[in-house]
């Protein structure tokens, strides 16, 4: 736990004790018939409202402490009411040192660059940790959250919750079964409009008064600290390098985990930006095409894997798939040496293109059942004892480093070879600096240095 000399000022109604009905239990083991997982939420706006919502239809938790910046922001309301009569903080810090003996789980919800330090600090109070997808904002912030979490020996889960889902068990059972096999290539694109498209970004924003309630300072946690913008907060700071992951952290955990996973693409050995449209040293293009090339792995051969975002970026349809086909905006094909595969995102299940292939092959197919926990489920079992998690840091960090490796790409253009040894880019000093990020601001550098 942090040390008791943490200040209180923002702590919202502090003395009121929430009682539980779950006795305390050890990281992972088999809880008491009836036991509930008692849960903190650090970020309850936006995402962590829904993730408020979702958490609480399992019946498997208990909700008790929330923090947030902002709580008095109108994108809180919704959270707050979820969340009843539970003590609220604006800093976690303080309510781990108040409250963290009174929950075992915390659920991560902030902007990707503030996910690093809170998942950090809530690991060594002891706490399981659900962390919204991308799992962090740097290469090496990922590293130690795999050391951190394999040292601690706590449940972790990253928030793409389709890696519980349908896709993700027939992406298994067809690799077990040799339907999926030999890939070499796989196009997987997102082709939804942006916050960050249209903008015309000359630096950062300037002359906007900070809203009231919002602690601006505790916003950028370990981060340099830049004026308040509504082109910030709320929600917008994915479209900045400094702060958010772009389309590849939004949506690359949910189209391209179960690839990663179960061809064991690991990480590449070249990523090559083939296109950046409008490239900007502080917000995303308005479109990319990033390639990555993996080595060959175990059984499966080198493959290419190909990532196309911007509305109107879309990769070459495969001869199997018909002309006039009405494009998913978001989704993948993934190529074989015998056949073609068309996904989309989530749990949206695989097919194998052409139609009428897929009907020759269908009684061949593995059967897969359908009801299985969801992500939320899945993570408040393991914190029980009673299940595995799905995608544990262990899993979804290699997968969030392709993508962070991949953002690196769309920064500074060209060809980056890496070294899946080292974890290196072998010629190309400012690459491996943004593998690092920033040093932290003074006050956080224990957190950055674990």
């Amino acid at each position: 736990m942090l040390a008791s000399s943490v200040l209180f000022a923002g702590c919202q109604n502090p003395d009121r004790m929430v009682p539980s009905a779950a006795a305390p239990f050890a990281a992972g083991s088999p809880g008491a018939k009836g036991a509930k997982v008692r849960i903190a939420f650090v970020g309850i706006g936006n995402r962590g409202t829904k993730n408020i919502e979702l958490f609480g239809a399992t019946n498997l938790v208990e909700f008790v402490a929330a923090a947030d910046v902002h709580l008095d922001g109108a994108h809180c309301v919704e959270a707050r009411t979820l969340l009843g009569d539970i003590p609220l903080y604006r800093d976690f810090r303080e309510m781990l040192a108040r409250e963290g003996d009174k929950f075992d789980a915390v659920s991560i919800s902030t902007p990707d660059f503030a996910h690093f330090p809170v998942a950090m600090a809530c690991m060594a109070a002891g706490k399981h940790v659900y962390l919204e997808k991308p799992l962090a904002h740097t290469f090496q912030e990922v590293e130690m959250l795999m050391a951190q979490a394999a040292r601690t020996g706590v449940v972790t889960q990253m928030g793409n919750q389709g890696h519980s889902g349908a896709n993700f068990f027939q992406f298994k059972a067809w690799s077990e079964a040799g339907i999926i096999k030999n890939v070499t290539r796989i196009d997987a694109y997102m082709n939804s409009p942006r916050r960050w498209h249209g903008w015309d970004v000359p630096g950062y924003d300037t002359g906007h008064p900070t809203p009231d309630g919002l602690d601006w300072d505790l916003w950028h946690v370990g981060r340099p600290l830049h004026d308040y913008s509504p082109r910030l907060h709320p929600q917008n700071w994915r479209s900045w390098f400094t702060y958010g992951s772009g389309a590849f952290g939004d949506w690359a955990p949910h189209i391209l985990d179960t690839a990663h996973r179960f061809l064991e693409l690991g990480l590449p050995e070249m990523i090559t930006a083939e296109r950046r449209d409008g490239p900007n040293d502080f917000i995303f293009p308005q479109a990319s095409t990033i390639r990555f090339s993996f080595p060959a792995r175990t059984v499966h051969p080198p493959c290419e894997v190909t990532w196309y975002d911007g509305v109107e970026n879309l990769p070459q349809l495969p001869a199997e798939e018909a002309a006039d086909v009405q494009r998913q905006k978001n989704g993948k094909y993934l190529y074989s040496d015998d056949l073609v595969f068309k996904g989309g995102t989530h749990s949206d299940t695989l097919r194998i293109l052409p139609a009428a292939k897929m009907r020759e092959l269908a009684p061949t197919l593995p059967r897969v059942n359908a009801r299985q926990p969801d992500h939320y489920e899945n993570f408040a079992l393991s914190c029980l004892g009673q299940a595995e998690p799905q995608s544990p840091f262990s899993i979804s960090g290699p997968l969030t480093q392709v993508f962070i490796l991949g953002i690196i790409a769309q920064r500074l253009g060209g060809t980056l070879k890496f070294d899946r040894a080292t974890k290196r880019f072998p010629d190309h000093p400012l690459a491996n600096e943004l593998l690092g990020g920033p040093p932290p601001r003074a006050g956080w550098e224990s957190v950055y240095a674990s």
